[in-house]
């Protein structure tokens, strides 16, 4: 077999285990109370389709007894936490981008919200002077310990891990209604957004959905805010609660109820698969795209448009002890982690991400050596071969879309591909 063969062969067994499905729609949902969701559960509310996941947030879920941090599960409401959320906007977003996109692509939230809240709880700066000035509202306190302090660092590090499974897609948010009267709260709102984009290493056209509050009621001030969002980015989008009139009796008209917050996620849905366009469409990749669970949708497609897919599949089971190990690179302020799948060897070592530049460290001694870096889907994007200097082969990612991409190295007899985020 050839070393293209080798390759692609040692491409498919990666993706078939490591590789984020590009058909597993990932959105982020942040707020306070009614992005919480105040909303009674009905039975119909607790029937959801497999393809809709949440991936839990919260420290506790004993309102769920399949719910533990970290961990992906069928999408039942509460999706925010056990602290008193119940039925919410993102419940009826997820299950209409599920009903409304094709049945290749599964959909999954990651929900972080506390009732009550000042946009100022998610200022990655600032949040622990907010939260300081909160210690007398123990309701809130709870809320927000469930994340372990900091609602914003988790909504973060969950979006991290779920980054390993699928891509993010967009942000569906609705708070303001604490903050109804500070007119500095749109460029807040605005820095809450460049933090999550850059943090994730997200590509710049990130849409992010805004819903409107009660147009009656205490916090009614807070849609004269909402609406300046779009003058901040390009990527800021409205979206309407006209029509939303009931309140839920709380005396003050703060929260929608249980019917109209079905139909304001179905709204948000609406216009998230409005603005994405062709970006919700399915794509050709090495991981099926059946409606499997996270957990389970490790398979390769049987219909992989890899080159020369029929033939490296066959080879790959007889090079199975290529892929046996995997060793992840250590995390620090300057390096991104790196999945080794193949192991590093004697003369190829550990790639590292650092400052725009990938670097792997080999010992040459005069044998041949073929480098290259390779798509997700197996498409070859360039040979570095001929970079070799003072003990490592190397190249500028600067000129790299955002994303995983998979670096395959020969020295020698000695082969090795390794998985490479590029932020």
């Amino acid at each position: 077999m050839n070393m293209k063969q080798l390759g692609l062969a040692a491409l498919m067994a990666v993706s078939a285990h490591a590789a984020p499905d590009p058909n597993f729609h990932i959105y982020l949902a942040f707020g306070q109370s009614n992005m919480e969701g105040q909303g009674d559960i009905g039975q119909q509310d607790k029937s959801v389709d497999e393809r809709f996941q949440l991936l839990w947030s919260a420290d506790a879920g004993s309102c769920n007894q399949n719910a533990s941090k970290g961990k992906w599960i069928k999408a039942v409401p509460p999706l925010a936490h056990c602290q008193g959320a119940k039925l919410g906007p993102a419940d009826y977003f997820g299950r209409t981008m599920v009903e409304k996109t094709d049945p290749q692509i599964k959909v999954g939230i990651i929900s972080v919200a506390v009732a009550g809240c000042s946009i100022k709880l998610f200022d990655k700066d600032n949040y622990k002077s907010y939260v300081s000035s909160q210690q007398g509202q123990s309701w809130m306190i709870q809320r927000i310990n469930t994340y372990g302090g900091n609602p914003y660092g988790r909504l973060i590090e969950m979006a991290k891990k779920a980054q390993e499974d699928g891509v993010i897609k967009g942000i569906i948010f609705h708070q303001g209604e604490t903050d109804a009267g500070d007119g500095n709260w749109p460029p807040a709102v605005k820095k809450v957004y460049d933090n999550i984009i850059k943090d994730l290493g997200l590509d710049s056209d990130i849409p992010f959905l805004a819903g409107e509050v009660l147009r009656s009621g205490v916090s009614s001030g807070a849609n004269n805010n909402i609406a300046k969002l779009p003058q901040q980015s390009k990527n800021f989008y409205v979206v309407s609660s006209e029509g939303f009139n009931q309140a839920l009796g709380d005396g003050q008209n703060v929260h929608f109820t249980s019917q109209e917050y079905r139909d304001f996620g179905k709204r948000y849905a609406e216009k998230m698969i409005e603005v994405l366009g062709d970006k919700i469409n399915p794509v050709a990749s090495t991981v099926s795209s059946s409606s499997k669970t996270p957990e389970s949708s490790a398979s390769v497609s049987s219909s992989s448009t890899l080159p020369g897919s029929s033939e490296v599949a066959k080879s790959s089971s007889s090079h199975h002890h290529r892929s046996s190990s995997s060793v992840v690179g250590p995390v620090s302020s300057s390096t991104e982690s790196i999945d080794i799948v193949t192991g590093v060897s004697s003369h190829i070592g550990k790639a590292v991400f650092e400052s725009g530049r990938v670097s792997v460290p080999v010992k040459v001694n005069g044998t041949k050596v073929v480098a290259k870096v390779y798509s997700m889907l197996g498409k070859e994007v360039f040979d570095f071969s001929n970079s070799y200097s003072n003990g490592t082969l190397g190249f500028s990612a600067t000129s790299l879309s955002q994303g995983y991409y998979m670096l395959s190295v020969q020295v020698g007899s000695e082969h090795s591909v390794q998985k490479v985020l590029v932020k």
